[in-house]
């Protein structure tokens, strides 16, 4: 990946005329089905664009209450587009149809307006939960019926994709903008993407700008996100098998309270009561294993293509020397 961002050739993108991240962004569109593309520093930047394009000031977001934009973003609704959020309390990030039409506000000039509906694939509180894309389509009838637009935050979208039949181009007929994510799991460095029609295109690079999201050579962090794409997508099922075996030894040791299941590349596990966390969190660390906890007692793995080969092994051990340890 280094030697081909180093080899890359580059422009200035505020002007549109880097070719890397113009090959980037139309190769992301067409694996997509959809118009046009626009290249970001980041995800979070990706998934507010959209929300502002998408809304107006004082209207409403409907997502699930764990979400990344409702959760992780700084209160970035609120901040760039004078909207809030209506979360829904799914399972484990994902809702469902019935419960997105009872979160419908009525046409009445007390509430808010209900203009967008955002839906993260895979599910990162969720512990890497897979979104079902019957619900997601049962999702997009509702939103067709009551004149919402769709969003997609796929920052672990190719994750889901992986393990199950769903094509990118599914993806891009069904939703109004997508933002995937070529860091991650995919490995580049830096760099989000946001698809959609030509338009919502158009207007999103004007926010970018006002977001101060315009980069000059853009093309060496855009070649990272092409090798990325051209590469690291069907690899990802290498971290789905270390994780799931992971999980697995994690719900045989004693000190563990619940695992959530394993989908994807996302472990996230309960500790008992009397396992004090940042100990626990402090005992791994000084075995070079880097976690951090997500709730109360609840602690995250993430496998990814930056672990080395022996990981799974050393890992392993090192949960069975604090097993039979006198923590």
């Amino acid at each position: 990946m280094l030697e081909f961002m180093f080899n890359t050739e580059v422009g200035d993108d505020v002007f549109g005329e880097d070719p890397t991240v113009n090959e980037l962004q139309a190769e992301a569109a067409e694996m997509f089905g959809m118009e046009a593309g626009l290249f970001c520093p980041s995800g979070t930047m990706t998934n507010q664009i959209a929300i502002k394009v998408h809304t107006q000031p004082g209207d409403e977001v409907i997502c699930e209450a764990g979400a990344h934009i409702h959760y992780y973003e700084g209160g970035g609704i609120a901040f760039n587009s004078g909207a809030s959020t209506k979360p829904i309390d799914g399972i484990r990030g994902v809702f469902s149809s019935e419960q997105l039409l009872e979160s419908l506000r009525p046409q009445n000039v007390h509430f808010p307006r209900t203009s967008l509906v955002c839906i993260e694939n895979t599910c990162n509180r969720g512990g890497g939960k897979i979104f079902p894309f019957d619900e997601i389509l049962r999702i997009r009838e509702v939103c067709d019926r009551n004149g919402l637009k769709l969003h997609l935050d796929g920052a672990r979208l190719f994750n889901a994709m992986v393990e199950g039949d769903r094509k990118p181009k599914d993806f891009g007929r069904t939703f109004d903008s997508i933002s995937i994510c070529l860091s991650k799991g995919l490995g580049a460095p830096v760099g989000s993407l946001l698809l959609g029609k030509k338009d919502f295109i158009h207007r999103a690079l004007r926010v970018r700008k006002v977001l101060g999201g315009g980069m000059r050579q853009g093309g060496y962090m855009a070649a990272a996100g092409l090798f990325a794409l051209r590469n690291n997508v069907e690899r990802l099922v290498k971290d789905h098998q270390v994780a799931k075996m992971i999980g697995k030894q994690l719900s045989e040791v004693e000190y563990v309270q619940s695992v959530l299941e394993v989908e994807t590349n996302i472990v996230v596990f309960e500790l008992k009561p009397n396992v004090h966390c940042n100990e626990f969190l402090s005992y791994l660390g000084s075995k070079e294993i880097l976690a951090f906890e997500v709730g109360p007692q609840r602690i995250r793995f993430v496998f990814h293509l930056s672990l080395p080969e022996d990981s799974q092994t050393r890992i392993t051990q090192v949960l069975k020397d604090y097993s039979s340890s006198d923590s």
